[in-house]
């Protein structure tokens, strides 16, 4: 495991002050609106609640994280990535502690203002960890893993985790807030995909007539390939080529901005993709 001071020391700042994020969201806004955020942070928090209920004791919240993490860090550890998964069991660990220590303030008591702005924090926090290439944990790891190792759709597999945890708390404590709970979810969702575009994909049309020139650029740029088809002109007939070619969102605009260097004149189109079935590459974590 090589090991990149610079570059590295960004990445760990980050995974830290998300994690600090991450321990004020659910001592301000999770804990204050009742609510359950996905993956294992909300069941951790739901088994916390538990054991409130049932036997007038709450366990470490630092302490449940871990072990609920631990078979999803030793999946990262043996077939993800080694920094990837240091990184994230960082993550784990400080946002934890952080939890531990911190008393819990209320900023407000108004569950739909807290569900809103405490899935927006939990948006940027997963961007943060995501961009800093390491997660959050949970059932993040799982996703990974199916996702780049086996070629799975995870997002049923998430999807029905996270119903789980919200029954589960609706019979136990209330479905007002498991209702209000998938609004924090949802929120959270729609923040990450405005932060972090990785696992978003945009298709590429480019007429141009340095098509080759291109293409070679995009495989430099993101290792992906493009066709390059025939095309005519509607009006004055003129021949031209067709590049396509589909790349991840946070790739476009630098294979855009390329190919607008390699030919001013070209015409391009980007389409946002919504399904993709087929190899797609993606950088493997490290």
């Amino acid at each position: 495991m090589e090991i990149n001071w610079k570059k590295d020391g960004k990445r760990l700042l980050a995974v830290c002050i998300a994690a600090v994020l991450s321990a004020v969201n659910i001592k301000i806004f999770v804990r204050t609106g009742g609510l359950y955020p996905g993956g294992a942070t909300g069941l951790t928090v739901l088994l916390q609640r538990i054991c409130v209920l049932r036997f007038s004791f709450e366990p470490p919240y630092s302490l449940l994280n871990f072990i609920l993490n631990s078979i999803p860090v030793y999946i990262g550890f043996r077939f993800i990535g080694k920094k990837f998964t240091m990184l994230s069991l960082v993550m784990i660990l400080v946002s934890g502690f952080v939890v531990d220590l911190l008393p819990t303030y209320a900023i407000t008591y108004d569950t739909l203002l807290i569900s809103i702005f405490g899935g927006i924090i939990n948006g940027i926090v997963i961007s943060i960890c995501l961009s800093a290439d390491a997660t959050s944990g949970g059932t993040d790891f799982i996703a990974i893993y199916l996702s780049q190792k086996r070629g799975v759709e995870t997002w049923n597999l998430v999807l029905c985790f996270n119903i789980v945890i919200l029954a589960c708390a609706g019979l136990l404590f209330g479905w007002d807030k498991a209702l209000y709970s998938i609004v924090f979810q949802y929120v959270s969702t729609q923040t990450l995909h405005t932060f972090y575009k990785n696992y978003q994909r945009q298709t590429l049309f480019i007429i141009t007539d340095k098509a080759q020139e291109i293409a070679d650029a995009i495989h430099a740029i993101c290792h992906h390939g493009a066709s390059i088809l025939e095309a005519e002109g509607s009006h004055e007939h003129k021949k031209h080529k067709l590049l396509y070619s589909i790349v991840s969102a946070s790739d476009a605009k630098k294979v855009m901005m390329e190919a607008r260097k390699i030919d001013p004149k070209a015409f391009i189109n980007a389409v946002h993709t919504a399904e993709l079935s087929g190899h797609f590459y993606m950088k493997p974590k490290d």
